[in-house]
């Protein structure tokens, strides 16, 4: 290390100061002493020393001030006080970069972190970056510590050596694993960045890389948007023959054009998420670009459509799951569920309820068949190799759901860059693949399998009933579950659905249905208990109905049913308080002489209580539940939407608008699936920035007069089209709604996009005179262009 100089001196920049300093020397020490001044003066604008400023110098430089501060300075020491004008003290170190360059790559080797750090930041303000062997190790062993603190650090320099134009200093490879590592961490927008910035420089990742990279976004909200704004962008490339896979130079953008595993990857986080309607516009994408779907892909497309409402698409899906070799047990139940769940949506309860029975009798038809398999295997005295290997994939999955299949060790950068195709990065894409698609089989609650036999759940039961009985359909709710109760295993009278149906609807007051729902099971022929015609003959004393009541007495006499002592006592009640003495004594000769014990039948509370006892929650607590906590389903919002989004697909504009103004005319009120599809249309046309702003105009309206929300996806959209437009003050006004709701936001995105259409917008200078609109417009858009970054 060269030894260190300090210069006590100020240098005079005052004329008069000059020309006294020069009047006391001979004219040869003047003009060397001059000319040596100016050297330094040179040498200092070049280096652009500020004040205060510690840098490192040559010992050739040193020489020369050491000239001018020593030997050329003999007799004038006395003199130094006329450099007293230059503000700060200059502190010159000269250090060999080299040697900088040693310490920092063996403080990188020993892990210690704060010292290289520290060297670098010496090295910066010295000669800048390091050269690019240093750099890209700096890099490498703080994106391999996984320690956010210093994996933040290696961000922050890629984004300085980019934005300083220095990125032929990173490597490609350094660049992919620490978009992984970073990604790993849960730094998602960085991980996104630097993968873009890959893009930007034609230093194109293989898809095998980068899908791991969406993998561990895809674990978060916000990176699952980001994974699916990733696949739509690079796909974009590849749309409709653009890159020619035959050309050689083509090769690296072929390899990083996005596969099933990738597009499998970024529609699962959509579906964890609920961004489906982005989901949907990757899968337009998809034969776009020559993408081939698989088993997995095929059920992930199931639940993508069901909660779209693309029935008409997930019934020609149908065909395929048909069609498709070696699916699961649970690929069958997803399908299945999805497409009951759509047939309930759009209120087809007929579709639905046959789906149910279909189930049913193929259940029992297997049923028989499997106990008469299992009594000849038993005979024969056949090993247990099946149900073995089904215990080994039950206990596996188990393992996948709890997270416990593989703990991800950190891959070391040595073995990351021995792995030139990236097989380990590609099989920790595919299992965590396997973990959202764990996630996504947990959200199926309609229909279950036991032993490769699809069956209907508790809880499709409840659903059906609830819709049945919105929709006035008691008749065909009776005709359903005595069809049910004939297919499933037999129960007893008091505890069957149609029982427990009839008396949630006593216990929520729906009384004429209830009575519907018994005329209908006493016409089929099918026998009831007592309980439910004394639950509800209470209920019709308690309302004063004694007609109803007349009535029902009737039709338990004809079903042969004799009444507890509880109706009784409720009857002569009811009696009394109209009045009626010798009603109201009749009745109790008549329970007197039948003999009727006064131990009374379980009340419909006593039922309840009895079955969470048993620790079930009980049908009947389950449906009670989801009729006082469910909301109305408005079927016939699903049909318009479905027709809105037919014709804005096919960018028949004119068409939608009559379809949204006929959907309000009937009285469905439009929502978010019904806003999205009309601005995506009009973005599809182009122009169409009107019509957008009053779609705008009465989004906003619906949110502050009712307590309708707008979701992530549609506003994303509003805002894109704005930005596209150049409609600053309502894309202002869409930026803070979503950041009110909390909402991401894709700010690379639109800073790219404004850079693309805006770039030269409102550059220069306000001029002096201009109209209050201008005035407006100008500093909304500079608003926008501050909250991107740009300035």
């Amino acid at each position: 290390m060269l030894p260190l100089r300090k210069m006590g001196c100020r240098i005079a920049t005052a004329a008069a100061a000059r020309s006294a300093l020069f009047s006391t020397f001979p004219c040869s020490n003047i003009q060397y002493l001059s000319a040596s001044i100016s050297q330094f003066q040179d040498y200092q604008s070049q280096r652009s020393i500020q004040k205060n400023l510690v840098f490192g110098i040559s010992l050739a430089k040193l020489r020369i001030q050491s000239t001018i501060l020593g030997c050329r300075l003999d007799g004038f020491n006395c003199h130094l006080q006329y450099f007293s004008t230059v503000t700060g003290t200059i502190l010159v170190q000269a250090r060999d970069i080299g040697k900088l360059c040693m310490e920092l790559e063996n403080a990188l080797e020993e892990y210690r972190f704060d010292d290289a750090w520290k060297l670098y930041e010496q090295h910066m303000l010295i000669e800048g970056f390091p050269r690019k062997s240093v750099v890209n190790k700096l890099l490498m062993s703080f994106a391999e510590s996984l320690d956010l603190q210093w994996i933040e650090k290696a961000y922050g320099l890629v984004e300085r050596a980019i934005e300083e134009s220095k990125q032929n200093l990173l490597e490609k490879e350094t660049l992919i694993y620490l978009a992984f590592c970073l990604a790993k961490c849960g730094l998602t927008v960085p991980a996104s960045t630097v993968l873009r910035k890959l893009v930007e420089m034609e230093e194109f990742p293989p898809v095998a890389a980068w899908s791991a990279v969406l993998a561990h976004m895809s674990q978060t909200a916000p990176g699952a948007y980001l994974a699916a704004e990733l696949v739509i962008e690079i796909g974009y490339l590849f749309q409709d023959g653009r890159v020619d896979p035959r050309k050689k130079i083509n090769a690296p953008l072929i390899a990083m054009k996005p596969n099933t595993t990738a597009f499998n990857i970024a529609l699962s986080g959509c579906l964890l998420f609920h961004t489906t309607r982005k989901a949907e516009q990757l899968l337009d994408m998809m034969p776009r670009i020559g993408v081939k779907a698989d088993t997995t892909l095929l059920i992930i497309m199931a639940h993508i459509y069901e909660r779209n409402g693309r029935r008409e698409d997930l019934k020609k899906l149908k065909r395929h799951i048909d069609e498709a070799p070696n699916l699961s047990d649970v690929q069958f139940r997803q399908f299945y569920n999805c497409l009951l769940m759509c047939h309930l949506n759009f209120g087809d309860l007929e579709s639905a309820s046959l789906m149910v029975l279909e189930m049913l009798r193929k259940a029992k038809k297997a049923q028989n068949s499997l106990a008469a398999a299992t009594f000849v295997f038993e005979a024969a005295g056949s090993d247990n190799t099946s149900p073995c290997g089904q215990a080994l994939s039950h206990g596996k999955s188990n393992e996948l759901e709890n997270g416990r299949l593989h703990q991800h060790h950190s891959l070391s950068f040595k073995d990351f860059s021995r792995d030139h195709k990236f097989l380990k990065l590609e099989a920790e894409a595919k299992e965590l693949l396997g973990i959202l698609l764990v996630k996504l089989q947990r959200q199926v609650e309609l229909i279950t399998t036991e032993r490769g036999i699809l069956q209907p759940t508790e809880r499709i039961y409840v659903k059906l009933v609830k819709a049945f009985l919105e929709a006035g359909k008691t008749k065909e709710l009776a005709e359903f579950l005595i069809k049910a109760e004939k297919e499933d295993s037999p129960v007893s009278i008091d505890d069957s659905v149609l029982v427990h149906v009839i008396n949630l609807c006593i216990s929520l007051g729906w009384l004429d249905q209830a009575h519907d729902l018994l005329d209908e099971m006493r016409l089929a022929g099918v026998k009831s208990g007592s309980s439910v015609y004394a639950f509800l003959l209470k209920a019709y004393c308690k309302e004063n109905r004694a007609g109803d009541v007349s009535s029902l007495l009737r039709d338990a006499r004809k079903a042969g049913i004799q009444l507890d002592s509880s109706c009784y006592d409720a009857l002569i009640q009811s009696r009394v308080l109209q009045n009626d003495t010798q009603g109201a004594l009749n009745l109790f000769k008549e329970m007197k002489e039948a003999k009727i014990p006064r131990a009374g039948h379980q009340e419909f509370e006593t039922l309840v209580k009895g079955c969470a006892e048993r620790g079930e929650a009980g049908l009947m607590a389950k449906l009670l539940q989801e009729i006082k906590d469910g909301q109305r389903v408005d079927c016939g919002v699903h049909d318009w939407n479905s027709v809105i989004h037919f014709f804005t697909k096919k960018r028949l504009m004119q068409d939608a608008e009559k379809a949204l103004k006929k959907m309000r005319s009937m009285g469905h009120v439009p929502n978010a699936q019904t806003f999205h599809s009309m601005v995506t249309g009009y973005a599809a046309i182009g122009g169409k920035y009107i019509e957008v702003t009053e779609l705008w105009g009465e989004m906003k309206s619906l949110a502050s007069a009712t307590a309708m929300k707008f979701d992530q996806e549609l506003l994303d959209s509003v805002l894109y089209t704005f930005v596209r437009g150049g409609f600053f003050s309502r894309a202002n006004e869409v930026v803070e709604m979503m950041q009110r709701g909390n909402m991401f936001i894709d700010k690379y995105k639109y800073r790219t996009l404004f850079l693309k259409y805006h770039k030269t917008l409102y550059k220069g200078k306000a001029p002096k005179f201009q109209t209050e609109a201008l005035l407006k417009k100008r500093e909304a858009a500079l608003t926008f262009k501050k909250w991107v970054g740009l300035c």
